[in-house]
């Protein structure tokens, strides 16, 4: 007889390869028939809602590996949730105006051989919006493809004219808060792009700069002369005062150039700088010498000197140069002391009819050595040399930007909202309120709140939405109307291409009939030609998405906001200001921020250093489910690395996890837990043992979600998997499973600690592995047909407390040590060749008291717990192999051959075989008795 007909060997289809590329868009194929989004909203209607925001991604070029660790991260959350019982809907959005798309308009139109300046706005904006709608179409599907579910039917748009409608509106209600001001400030502006740009678009990068020490000759003091330090030379032009600091002491030292005023804590460092001699004369404080005049070293002007809080000590002389349309604090000090912002640079940074001849038309990083020429000419520069410091960039050409004084629209950071206090001031305390994830987020987005200037929300660009502002062509009063808003929103809402509408009209066309100015009863218009900041765009969108009701499976406001950290000072920033300003608290209840993607060397990516990672080549090669697996192998909220020697190592890890899927799926192929289920008082000790275990990982893996702290989730899963079930439990249970009849009891416990193990642990996993527990779960229902359709239709599993089971898991644990110390033993058997399979061993245990009564207790089947043949307690242990253990320490154990001869059937060695010329051991013959007649 052929007895291997006789064992119960798993049977299942489920493949051992996960074949994940193949396989990965067949599943989203059943998602997009089954409709799974709103079949979840159907499945969770009227439940808690869990809303999610999505942060916009910017519609411009394919996504990269950030964008596919912050898009599964929020996917993984959001699964979560709903897999809670929540209805928590996800609505993707992108980001879809801005300069980047103009500028690939721009190259893409030079191609062409079209100018620009032949085309009308609308012409040039349809371009625009072609380009960004073609990207919008191509990263919803690389998005979808990494297993994100969503509302990928109706995403939000920040062109869609619903979108810009409500976002107009929004500007109507900062304008009804008095928030919105129109002034002449210095503000971040890019000469290349010839537009203003705010905080969050600015980056430092090490720039080289003269740094020059300059000498203004006072007025009323002979030979006597104020030393300025600047490494901006080409601002000079700009000089409108010095500011020097109320409490510092300076002092006048008399040298071969004069008598220079420096504060005294710098004196030495400008003397090993300029390797000028001399003597202290006089010293005075800061306040002594506010409002001394002086003359400018090469135009004919005389400013003065100001106290400033802001001068410091750190390098230079102690006395700053001023000039307020070039600088922030320099600007503040100018307001204080009613000085001009004078910048005579224009939008591409060359100087103006305002500037000395000598430097007009010339663009002003060009101009620094023509100024130091001149003050070299004039006698006025004292020292020279070049240094590298860190200077603002533009975030999209890269180059260095600007402090320049124009025109533009502002939101005011201390303007009084209704309650009495600032918008700063309302703002931090909304920041303390949110909950921050990882807690030091709040110390960086409070900072730079109380610190950031007013909001620039105006930009000098066509592809954007309009600051829906008129100005009285008579009194130049502004039109802030509540209704003129009211009205161009409905005409931006109404319209096909929404806010084109504000560039093909007239003011008088787009104002309400007949409307007349509210100061001076004119009807004469101009519309402004401004564009809305991008900053502003995507920071209405919490109004525009979670508040219109156009999405009804959302509310106002967001539990989560999800995205990078520099979003700090970026879109966090953006939307707490714009809906504190309207709505008088933040629009999110809790931020979570997750760290840059690093290459496996912790280097930062670039094309140009060839250590990009397209997450496109992941998925061709490994399969989405892995580069999920990768988001939650490290702690996100540090920078994460990744390269294709990390994702082969995780690639392995989710081998090892569906190698242990398809174990449990084997061998469940004739369970039914509807009527096979072993009650749980009725199951195998280690059967109630490894359920005890579960529970903890459950248990474990709940609160790790519920804490976002998904890296615990995949270590504490994957040594569950790899350690606990692998290695020990499935291994042990293989003989039980095989060997004993169908429908034993033995079998049955086991079967029902599988069911268990593999219910539980496809649920917990599959906001991780979206994909492959997908794929489970299909096999899964054709064991439970009452399961739900999809996985993600299911509910995360509860720990079960009555199944929780201390002193039976601290018996194992010591049972595990024993074990640890046995499988040592075997190994030196096996490496003296007395053996080489572990059946072939007889193990003889001299154990401390505790483990030897716990081993005794289960004498009749602990062979199995050992996977030997036979075990025996002894005082005296006489062996071929005798180790002293290890991990119990003060056990002796051995190992000899096992007695009896080996059982063809379970290949355990047993007296019982060929015993009375019995071919197989006791236990097999009792089993095959229990097979019902019936050998297959």
């Amino acid at each position: 007889m052929d007895y291997k007909d006789t064992l119960n060997l798993p049977q299942t289809d489920f493949p051992m390869k996960g074949n994940l590329p193949q396989k990965e868009p067949q599943i989203l194929k059943k998602w997009e028939e089954l409709n799974i989004y709103h079949k979840l909203r159907e499945e969770r209607k009227r439940k808690e809602k869990y809303i999610l925001h999505d942060g916009p991604p910017y519609a411009n070029g394919h996504i990269h590996i950030g964008h596919a660790l912050n898009k599964i991260l929020k996917d993984i959350l959001v699964k979560f949730e709903s897999m809670q019982g929540k209805d928590a809907p996800f609505v993707p959005g992108w980001d879809c105006h801005g300069l980047p798309i103009e500028q690939q308009v721009e190259k893409e139109l030079k191609e062409k051989k079209i100018r620009k300046e032949d085309l009308s706005k609308s012409e040039f904006r349809k371009l625009c919006r072609e380009y960004a709608q073609k990207f919008v179409n191509i990263q919803a599907e690389e998005f979808k493809r990494l297993g994100i579910i969503g509302n990928w039917d109706k995403p939000y748009l920040t062109m869609r004219p619903s979108y810009q409608a409500q976002e107009v509106r929004e500007l109507g209600r900062i304008f009804q808060k008095g928030v919105a001001y129109r002034g002449k400030k210095p503000v971040y502006w890019c000469i290349y792009d010839k537009t203003a740009e705010a905080e969050a678009e600015v980056e430092y990068a090490d720039k080289k700069d003269p740094s020059i020490y300059v000498k203004f000759k006072l007025l009323d003091e002979e030979n006597t002369y104020a030393v300025i330090w600047t490494t901006t030379p080409w601002t000079l032009p700009a000089n409108l005062g010095i500011m020097v600091n109320p409490e510092f002491d300076y002092v006048y030292f008399k040298t071969e150039k004069g008598i220079l005023i420096i504060a005294k804590e710098l004196l030495e460092e400008f003397k090993e700088k300029t390797k000028l001699n001399g003597e202290i004369i006089k010293q005075v404080k800061g306040r002594e010498v506010e409002f001394k005049e002086y003359y400018h070293p090469f135009i004919d002007r005389v400013s003065k000197i100001y106290l400033s809080e802001f001068v410091e000590l750190g390098t230079g002389t102690g006395l700053v140069h001023m000039a307020p349309g070039h600088g922030q604090e320099d600007y503040i000090i100018g307001q204080r002391y009613g000085v001009e912002a004078f910048a005579p640079v224009d939008d591409e940074g060359r100087f103006t009819e305002e500037a000395p001849e000598w430097l007009r038309g010339i663009r002003v990083f060009d101009a620094n050595e023509l100024i130091i020429n001149k003050l070299e000419e004039v006698g006025a520069l004292l020292h020279k040399e070049i240094i590298s410091h860190s200077y603002p960039h533009c975030w999209r050409c890269k180059n260095p930007v600007i402090f320049r004084a124009t025109p533009q629209w502002f939101i005011s950071m201390d303007a009084i909202l209704s309650n009495g206090n600032t918008l700063r001031g309302e703002a931090i305390k909304e920041i303390e309120r949110v909950k921050w994830i990882p807690s030091y987020g709040i110390n960086r987005i409070k900072s730079m709140v109380e610190n950031r200037p007013d909001w620039c929300i105006s930009r000098q660009r066509s592809w954007g939405v309009p600051i829906a502002v008129f100005y009285c062509e008579k009194c130049g009063e502004i039109v802030k109307d509540e209704e003129v808003f009211e009205h161009i929103a409905n005409l931006i809402e109404n319209n096909e291409y929404g806010a084109d509408i504000w560039f093909e009209k007239s003011a008088k066309e787009l104002l309400p009939e007949g409307y007349k100015c509210k100061k001076c009863g004119s009807t004469e218009f101009k519309k402004e030609e401004d564009i809305l900041d991008v900053w502003f765009d995507s920071g209405v969108s919490h109004a525009a998405v979670l508040k219109t009701g156009f999405w009804e499976e959302l509310r106002w406001p967001a539990d989560m906001y999800l995205e990078g950290s520099d979003q700090h000072r970026g879109w966090f920033q953006s939307s707490l200001l714009e809906s504190v300003a309207s709505y008088d608290r933040a629009p999110y209840n809790a931020v979570l921020t997750h760290g840059f993607t690093l290459d496996e060397k912790g280097r930062k990516m670039s094309k140009s250093a060839g250590n990009v990672v397209p997450p496109e080549k992941v998925i061709n090669e490994y399969g989405a489910d892995i580069l999920r697996l990768w988001v939650v192998s490290e702690d996100y909220t540090e920078d994460i690395k990744i390269g294709f020697n990390l994702i082969k190592r995780i690639a392995e890890d989710y081998r090892k996890i569906r190698n242990t899927f398809r174990y449990f799926l084997g061998n469940l192929y004739d369970f039914n837990p509807s009527t096979d289920y072993v009650p749980y008082k009725q199951l195998l000790e280690i059967d109630r043992w490894m359920l005890s275990k579960l529970q903890n990982i459950i248990d474990i893996s709940l609160k790790a979600y519920s804490e976002y702290k998904f890296h615990r989730i995949y270590h504490t899963v994957k040594n569950f998997f790899i350690v606990d079930l692998s290695a020990i439990y499935l291994d042990i249970l293989k003989d039980r499973l095989y060997v004993y009849a169908p429908k034993s009891v033995e079998r049955r416990s086991a079967q029902t600690v599988l069911w268990e193990l593999l219910v539980s642990l496809t649920k917990l996993f599959a906001p991780i592995l979206s994909f492959t527990t997908e794929e489970v779960w299909e096999y899964t229902k054709k064991i439970d047909n009452s399961l739900k359709e999809s996985i993600h239709l299911e509910i995360m599993p509860k720990p079960k407390s009555e199944w929780i089971n201390k002193e039976l898991e601290n018996i194992y644990q010591k049972l595990l040590n024993v074990r640890d110390d046995v499988l040592k033993a075997l190994e030196e058997a096996r490496k003296k060749d007395l053996i080489r399979h572990p059946y072939e061993a007889k193990v003889i245990l001299n154990l401390p008291n505790e483990e030897k009564n716990l081993v005794n207790d289960r004498i009749d089947w602990i062979k199995y717990f050992f996977t030997v043949s036979q075990v025996e307690l002894s005082n005296n242990v006489e062996a071929d192999v005798v180790i002293e253990g290890e991990t119990v320490k003060g056990s002796i154990i051995g190992v000899k051959k096992a007695e009896g001869e080996k059982c063809p059937r379970c290949w355990i060695y047993d007296i019982s075989v060929g015993k009375n010329g019995q071919e197989i051991c006791d236990r097999c013959k009792e089993q095959l008795k229990n097979y019902e007649g019936v050998i297959r």
